[in-house]
């Protein structure tokens, strides 16, 4: 349930941060006004209900996660350049799918240097 609260929360504030950004580019600016606020919210509720391990892991996972989300609107971005709005975002999407793929082919794999 806290889940599902969490997500209403940062999703009703990545909408108030988009609409109120005055940008040309509203939604990227508003992702971007966003960005430290959430993270600066996320890393304290981290830090309350996690042991030091899970924190490690959910700050490496959080660095990809952020590449992610560069990856998805970078590419909306550009390939609305080429294609049709639609046509942009489907595309866009099946990239960030291959990018979070790689990443767990990449996780799944014992690195050791």
């Amino acid at each position: 349930m806290s889940y599902i609260v969490q997500f209403a929360i940062g999703g009703t504030i990545l909408v108030a941060a988009s609409m109120l950004s005055k940008s040309k580019y509203l939604f990227l600016s508003g992702v971007i006004t966003l960005l430290p606020i959430m993270t600066l919210i996320n890393i304290s509720l981290q830090m309350k209900n996690m042991s030091l391990a899970d924190f490690r892991i959910t700050q490496k996972n959080a660095i990809f996660g952020a590449v992610g989300a560069v990856v998805l609107m970078t590419s909306i971005f550009l390939l609305t350049n080429w294609l049709k709005p639609l046509h942009a975002v489907a595309g866009a999407f099946i990239i960030y799918v291959f990018y979070m793929m790689g990443y767990m082919y990449f996780i799944s794999q014992k690195i050791t240097l």
